[in-house]
């Protein structure tokens, strides 16, 4: 059954489109940061290990949220590669994984791009569209890329 919510089909589409967007960019910072964990090498080696590791674990349950936003708003959330890496706004990387300034640095950018992409979405969705539910969640998650960005640059110190 199809949720019965008061915003035309049409403004229900244009805000799956951006959580699905969302999703993707979610996924790719996922990897990356899921690749940081597996391969990262030099100083504070353990430390790193298992800060990126309670990263990508956190990432995960914004991942899985954001899927169960999508369904619970009536559509099908984007589950593959491919559909991910066609709408996703983070770029490949290339990681030196013996230089872990780098990987943070590359890690930061991309949550600042995901903080960025929510505060410009954050007023259309609610105030356009009528969605203060989906306003509210991704609220959430930008405080949370906020404090995950916070904590990776304090290995830059």
């Amino acid at each position: 059954m199809k949720q019965t919510l008061k915003n035309p089909e049409l403004e229900i589409e244009e805000i799956v489109t951006f959580l699905n967007v969302l999703l993707a960019d979610e996924y790719a910072l996922y990897t990356k940061t899921r690749n940081a964990h597996w391969n990262v090498n030099g100083p504070k080696l353990l430390d790193l290990h298992k800060f990126f590791e309670n990263q990508y674990l956190a990432l995960d349950i914004i991942i899985n949220d954001i899927a169960k936003r999508v369904r619970s708003l009536g559509h099908f959330a984007l589950g593959s590669l491919k559909n991910f890496l066609n709408v996703t706004h983070m770029d490949e990387e290339n990681f030196d994984f013996g230089n872990p300034k780098q990987i943070i640095k590359a890690l930061v950018n991309d949550h600042e791009t995901i903080i960025r992409i929510i505060r410009d979405e954050i007023t259309p969705v609610a105030g356009k569209y009528n969605d203060y539910g989906t306003a509210y969640f991704v609220k959430g998650l930008m405080g949370q890329h906020e404090k995950m960005a916070l904590t990776l640059r304090s290995f830059l110190s």
